[in-house]
């Protein structure tokens, strides 16, 4: 598989480094209120990904964080009068609810911020000791990128900006501070009064981690020094991953990520999402107006990774469609297989162009348009023919984490249901006349009527 890697700027292969299993890390959520469609476009196709190489015979290991303490949950839980771990909890429950409503594999590990502050501190510690990192007068502790060389690197700072931002010294104490400020980031939050009870103890006094670190400390714990892939939204490039790299690469050494995997924004109606504007969607919100989460996921797989993905609420009527046009190609394919056909392949079939376009760089929007049409022409196959092909089109579902609607049984009136009965004793009689006349009233009333060789199917016309 190869796949466009951030740092080089050009497409890679994908290997395990250590030859076994692919390990890789993907920024989880902040646990302060419901996910939206912008965050789950990142979740879903980092999934895709994921079952894409396990697909392909690839075992991964599998680590997404949650972040329940930073400047939002904070904040938020004392609005709500929770405590923190109470008021965490409850929005980390609504996500794997949606999680598993979208068809997201958990991952492997799923740590929390809170539970690795141990680590954290030894991390700030050893950063201290190597001269990376100091402490400020009022017991918060900043990293300084003055003191790492390789700062840029992966969100390509041009030497200016990094001069001037090491000369101005600036700091920056809030968790997420704006993308063209270049300051040494916090590491550790001394105690503030707004803070209430979140806090713990540290050699540099009471307070908590800053929000870039624990993914540095996490994945010095679950992922080690060096390895494979690390994953997030765009938005994260900067500062989020290149700080990221920077207290790792200075605290442990190693290469850190081999790959670095970055999606692109959500748009909605051409537009950026914002709750003042009214279209920040949640899964909640869609199912309301009618819409399934494995519609959602179908949209949000629609548009190639690296770029922007304009959502509509028409794309979903769109998704609707596709998925129940899949579920009757499928049917139809399955149709076609005797009941003793035994399967001796394992081949893609009709389906190996899915399959190429989901190893070429994981173009889903190929993938989906190469499951039409290998439906066209896997219909027409036969016995372990077609039963190969099915095979093959359930892998690449399988891949794109997709889910088909059951058919419907359809509830047939009996003035309609004697009408096909009396057109098809007509065509058993060779009467063609009265066949086709009576063919053409059934498809006025929106029922279409299709011959087997001993038996027919009623269907209403949509």
């Amino acid at each position: 598989m190869r796949l466009f890697d951030t740092m080089s700027r050009i497409e890679r292969d994908l290997h395990p480094i250590d030859g076994s299993t692919f390990r890789f890390y993907a920024c989880g959520p902040t646990v302060y209120g419901p996910a939206h469609i912008g965050n789950f476009r990142t979740f879903v196709l980092q999934d895709v990904l994921r079952r894409t190489l396990e697909t392909g015979g690839t075992r991964t290991l599998h680590v997404r964080n949650l972040t329940d303490v930073d400047d939002k949950t904070i904040r938020d839980s004392q609005k709500a009068g929770q405590s923190l771990s109470d008021f965490t909890r409850g929005w980390t429950e609504k996500f794997h609810a949606d999680c598993a409503a979208l068809g997201l594999l958990p991952p492997h590990i799923e740590p929390s911020a809170v539970e690795h502050i141990p680590q954290q501190i030894a991390m700030i510690e050893t950063l201290i000791e190597k001269g990376n990192a100091y402490a400020s007068d009022d017991g918060s502790v900043y990293f300084k990128i003055s003191s790492y060389p390789g700062y840029g690197g992966l969100s390509r700072l041009d030497q200016r900006e990094l001069e001037l931002g090491k000369t101005q010294n600036s700091r920056s104490s809030s968790d997420e501070y704006e993308k063209d400020s270049l300051s040494d980031f916090v590491l550790w939050k001394s105690r503030r009064p707004e803070d209430g009870e979140n806090f713990w103890q540290s050699p540099w006094g009471e307070g908590r981690p800053g929000w870039h670190l624990e993914c540095s400390a996490m994945i010095r714990e679950y992922l080690g020094e060096s390895f494979d892939l690390h994953s997030g939204g765009v938005d994260l490039i900067f500062p989020h991953h290149e700080n990221e790299i920077a207290q790792s690469q200075c605290a442990c050494g190693g290469h850190f990520a081999a790959h670095w995997f970055h999606i692109a924004h959500l748009l909605v109606d051409g537009g950026k999402m914002s709750k003042s504007l009214g279209n920040l969607y949640t899964l909640a919100d869609l199912a309301a107006k009618g819409h399934s989460a494995m519609e959602v996921r179908y949209v949000l797989i629609g548009a190639h990774y690296r770029k922007p993905l304009n959502f509509t609420l028409d794309s979903l009527a769109g998704a609707r469609e596709a998925l129940a046009k899949l579920a009757k190609g499928a049917r139809q394919l399955a149709a076609k297989i005797p009941p003793d056909t035994r399967l001796t392949r394992a081949d893609f079939g009709p389906f190996q162009a899915a399959w190429d376009s989901l190893s070429h760089d994981l173009n889903t929007p190929g993938a989906l348009g190469g499951l039409f049409t290998g439906l066209r022409e896997a219909v027409t196959l036969s016995g372990e023919d077609a039963a190969a092909a099915l095979a093959g089109f359930n892998r690449i579902l399988r891949a794109l984490g997709l889910s088909l609607p059951e058919e419907v049984q359809e509830i047939i009136p009996p003035a309609i249901q004697a009408l096909a009965d009396a057109r098809w004793q007509a065509r058993i009689a060779k009467n063609w006349a009265e066949s086709d006349s009576l063919r053409a009233e059934l498809a006025a009333q929106g029922w279409a009527m299709q011959d087997g060789k001993d038996h027919y199917t009623l269907t209403r016309e949509s």
